[in-house]
């Protein structure tokens, strides 16, 4: 099985937002990886079985942060460093009046990410688990002197019943670009998104809410909503590249489906001081 639940892990590694009534979260510090979000007790985030857990490795699966690149990175690794760093609590998970809980993790520049990007920067990065919703928002901050440019992701890996039944809404007439081919940008003709083959698009200027529905054993129907983040990539290895990665099984292929948030296509640039914000939201709909 994977490793999703608190008990998987030492306590010092994680971070456990439980509200209630099987509705729970659970942050890995190592890349601030979220690795579980339960609504009634119904898993709705994909780990593999074979994620490596080993401080070094990033975690295959939950939702990985991508920063301060997307892809393929000169400088340093793949996605950027922030999700093979320890990140920092700085509020622990803390019960509202209405019951919903919150907690908050950041992460510096050190002297590691100055040898890869000469960069003073702080991430903010803020959870909010309530009833039937988890609101994730990072705030950037550049804390130099001088400007600085990046893009970024939320890599979010959703577990789907099968990824047969597997749709996503809210992308018809969107332009994408298909990283296997590199073409031209196409339009999406489809009202509903399903995959079945090796798949990575990105979508541009995409509204802030899709629908990821899948089902019926179990049923699955996720809501996500964002804020500031005009691209939403879709992606799934399919059988031949499932098979190529050491830390993803040869099957989990049909177990999940990423659709990730992010500001990819086009960098930001922050002056000095200057901050940037931007979050996504995930609600069970059934």
């Amino acid at each position: 099985m994977a490793k999703q639940d608190a008990s998987d892990f030492p306590a010092g590694d994680i971070v456990f937002m439980d509200r209630g009534d099987g509705n729970t979260a659970l942050l890995h510090l190592h890349g601030a990886t979220l690795i579980s979000w339960k609504c009634r007790g119904l898993e709705n985030l994909f780990v593999s079985t074979k994620s490596v857990f080993d401080n070094k490795k990033a975690i295959r699966g939950g939702v990985p942060i991508a920063f301060p690149n997307f892809g393929p990175w000169p400088l340093g690794p793949q996605h950027g460093f922030a999700r093979i760093k320890r990140w920092t609590v700085d509020v622990p998970p803390t019960k509202d009046a209405n019951g919903d809980v919150l907690a908050v993790v950041s992460l510096e520049d050190d002297d590691e990410t100055r040898g890869m990007w000469d960069y003073k920067f702080k991430l903010v990065y803020t959870l909010v688990l309530s009833e039937k919703s988890l609101k994730s928002t990072l705030v950037i901050h550049n804390t130099d002197t001088k400007s600085l440019g990046f893009t970024t992701l939320l890599h979010t890996y959703f577990r789907v019943s099968d990824i047969s039944t597997a749709t996503v809404a809210g992308l018809e007439g969107l332009k994408y670009n298909d990283k296997l081919t590199g073409g031209q940008d196409v339009a999406e003709t489809r009202d509903l998104v399903t995959v079945d083959k090796n798949y990575d698009r990105v979508y541009k200027d995409a509204p802030n809410v899709t629908v990821l529905s899948s089902g019926p054993e179990p049923a699955r129907k996720i809501e996500m909503k964002t804020f500031n983040f005009p691209d939403v990539v879709v992606w799934n290895p399919w059988d031949v590249k499932a098979r190529e990665m050491a830390d993803f099984g040869d099957e989990e292929y049909k177990e999940m489906l990423c659709i990730e948030a992010g500001k990819v296509v086009t960098p930001v640039t922050l002056t000095a001081g200057a901050q940037f914000e931007c979050s996504h939201t995930f609600t069970s709909m059934l």
